[in-house]
């Protein structure tokens, strides 16, 4: 079965507080999750995302799409990156719990729609 696991994240108020160990320990942590996916064939896809001040948001304003910059509004976590992982549903939750485990950010686990389990 297929997943998307989507991380979570508060990089604009994040970053500026954590030091400089704790920043490259996500990285190694991240690299060394995608490197272990990769080598059990668990990963289908996966990547950052750039800050959310990057972001367009596209919404209807009186019935005309309009695109504004700016990330999403209203929320201190964005969307920081994601996986599409091929494996059991306690696979990636084990994935995630490391995750959220040092960033203390929370992960969303999704199957992919029309995706079934492999024979």
């Amino acid at each position: 079965m297929k997943y998307m696991l989507m991380m979570f994240a508060g990089v604009g108020e994040q970053m500026p507080t954590r030091s400089p160990e704790w920043i490259r320990g996500m990285g190694e942590l991240m690299t060394t999750l995608d490197a272990e996916m990769r080598e059990a064939g668990e990963l289908v896809a996966g990547h950052g995302l750039m800050d959310p001040s990057h972001a367009v948001t596209v919404r209807l304003a009186d019935g005309v799409p309009v695109a504004t910059d700016g990330p999403f509004a209203e929320i201190k976590e964005s969307l920081a990156g994601y996986w599409v992982i091929d494996a059991s549903l306690e696979r990636v939750t084990e994935i995630a719990a490391r995750c959220v485990g040092y960033v203390e950010y929370p992960m969303e686990i999704r199957p992919v729609m029309h995706e079934t389990a492999a024979p």
